[in-house]
């Protein structure tokens, strides 16, 4: 029952978006400079955070560690929820977008608790 409701739910959400972005080229290239502009957005932001933070040490050092874990977790979501059958690149692409956005907004979060 709750396996056929995730199935009818995922391929609802993942086929309309499979046809949409297959009706035209425009709305291909489109998802895909998404896709880039998040993973560039998501990069930098990390970067700079990072950067921020300073040398490592005991305390940073931990945030470092977190912002691993929470980077692990959303590649490992992001591989159980993304269909593997059909526009595998562009999920990819995305996995890693949402990757780097998710340290972001930790990093961010983090650096304004503790360094603001």
């Amino acid at each position: 029952m709750i396996s056929n409701f995730i199935s009818n739910v995922h391929g609802s959400i993942f086929h309309s978006l499979r046809s949409w972005a297959e009706h035209s080229v425009g709305n291909w290239n489109t998802l895909i400079g998404i896709g880039f502009a998040l993973l560039f957005i998501g990069g930098i932001v990390t970067y700079v955070f990072q950067r921020k933070m300073g040398k490592t040490d005991e305390r940073t050092m931990q945030i470092g560690l977190k912002c691993a874990l929470i980077m692990f977790s959303v590649i490992v979501l992001c591989d159980i929820i993304f269909p593997k059958e059909y526009m595998w690149q562009i999920f990819f692409l995305f996995k890693y977008s949402l990757t780097f956005l998710a340290s972001a907004i930790y990093l961010a979060i983090r650096y304004k608790k503790e360094f603001i």
